[in-house]
């Protein structure tokens, strides 16, 4: 099995490639933007496509983060039911929210078919298992909130769930006809070729050291340059450090690692999610199943594969592949590899306003790819018109959480104890 510290198979079947420069001279734009992922980079299309001038540093490559290496569910609305999402930030903003989100996979698929952008996009849906019987009550409970709600989720009972997964392990399924999947990495890179396309300017390897507001611009140094802009848009969320040297608002860091095997055989692709659901379970310890265009399956659980627990991880991930399907029990890995989640204490994402026509977006907390591209798009349309009442989230002043790595820590601790239970005894949670 090959391990891949940057996107795994995702940069390894990566096909079209957005072609960028380092920044290497002093720019002027309407809008200047620090993080190359999936908030950033539909940031730039959408702010382009409006006619304003765009820069993107990215202090990697694109889609270096969380936006390159996560399972690629194109899903709709955040981690939380409806009714903790209203409880938490209350009824008129908790309704914006859940609206704004539910039709996030629409605005995913509708820019992919707009671009053109090839990221092996399937609108199949999506399934969350129930990986035991009090995953079901959890599901049942979900279904019911959604509909009241207004979402048109399908609650599949044991032997439908055995069907369209071609496994016995669960115990029912919760499916949403409007999500998918795509290629993350391949349609990070298919926003940043739009944006550029659209005349965004895009700079990898320009990682910004400074960021200070003058007069009535914002100036990013980064390589030496200066980069002058009337708004501010900071885009890294799990990778400030990757994104920026400048201060950046922390959440606690939970890592999530996948592991693909090789093409499956035909017998076995006429069974193994035959219909190309993307799914993950109701695990307090998650994990995730999905196929990619190849016909590979792709395992992910938490925990962080190149960390201490790698190989406790990996052995989870072997046992896991066998407890769903015996029949590929031996069948081998041929990539691994991990990124970061940014999670916040509630699980609800932050706008923070940094200024004057500037943003941080962060903590999507394990939903990176539909409210990310929504929030880009809208962060862009709020700093160039001055509307922050576009963002479907009320914009905060200030952020703060305490003792974020020892979060992280902890949750690298239960997720790889709980990997190394599995691993040996094969316990259900």
């Amino acid at each position: 099995m090959r391990s891949e510290t940057e996107n795994g198979l995702w940069g390894a079947s990566l096909t079209h490639r957005a072609e960028t420069a380092i920044l290497s001279e002093d720019l002027s734009a309407d809008l200047v933007v620090i993080g190359g992922g999936f908030t950033g980079c539909a940031a730039a299309l959408e702010a382009a496509r409006l006619g304003a001038s765009v820069v993107v540093l990215e202090a990697q490559t694109i889609g270096f983060g969380g936006s390159g290496r996560n399972v690629g569910l194109v899903n709709a609305g955040l981690w939380l039911p409806p009714e903790t999402i209203v409880a938490q930030i209350g009824d008129s903003a908790g309704r914006r929210l859940i609206a704004a989100l539910a039709d996030a996979p629409d605005r995913v698929f509708n820019i992919i078919d707009r671009e053109g952008i090839s990221c092996e996009a399937t609108r199949a849906g999506t399934l969350h298992l129930a990986h035991a019987p009090s995953g079901m009550k959890d599901l049942r409970d979900r279904y019911r909130q959604s509909a009241a709600f207004g979402m048109d989720l399908h609650l599949l009972d044991a032997e439908e769930t055995r069907k369209r997964t071609g496994s016995a392990a669960f115990h029912g399924a919760l499916f949403n006809p409007a999500a998918g999947t795509v290629q993350p990495l391949a349609y990070c890179h298919g926003l940043a070729r739009a944006a550029q396309t659209a005349g965004a300017r895009l700079f990898e390897n320009s990682p910004a050291q400074s960021v200070a507001h003058d007069g009535d611009v914002w100036v990013v140094s980064a390589q030496g340059r200066k980069v002058r802009a009337a708004g501010l848009l900071m885009a890294t969320n799990a990778y400030p450090a990757a994104g920026t040297k400048v201060r950046a608002p922390r959440c606690a860091p939970v890592s999530f690692s996948q592991f693909a095997t090789e093409p499956l055989p035909q017998d076995a692709l006429d069974h193994v999610l035959p219909g190309q659901e993307g799914c993950w379970d109701t695990g307090v310890v998650m994990s995730s199943i999905r196929r990619d265009f190849a016909g590979r399956l792709i395992i992910g659980g938490m925990g962080n594969s190149n960390g201490l627990g790698g190989v406790i991880h990996a052995q989870w991930a072997r046992r896991k592949l066998r407890t769903l399907y015996p029949e590929l029990a031996d069948l081998p890995f041929e990539h691994n590899w991990s990124g970061r989640i940014a999670m916040t204490g509630d699980h609800i994402l932050r706008v923070l306003s940094l200024g004057p026509s500037a943003y941080s977006i962060f903590g999507y907390s394990g939903r990176g790819i539909a409210p990310g591209t929504v929030f880009g798009t809208l962060a862009a349309q709020a700093i160039l018109h001055d509307a922050p009442d576009l963002l479907p989230v009320p914009v905060v002043a200030q952020y703060r959480e305490s003792l974020t790595a020892a979060k992280g820590a902890y949750y690298e601790f239960g997720a790889t104890m709980v990997h190394a239970v599995q691993a040996r005894f094969g316990g259900r949670r």
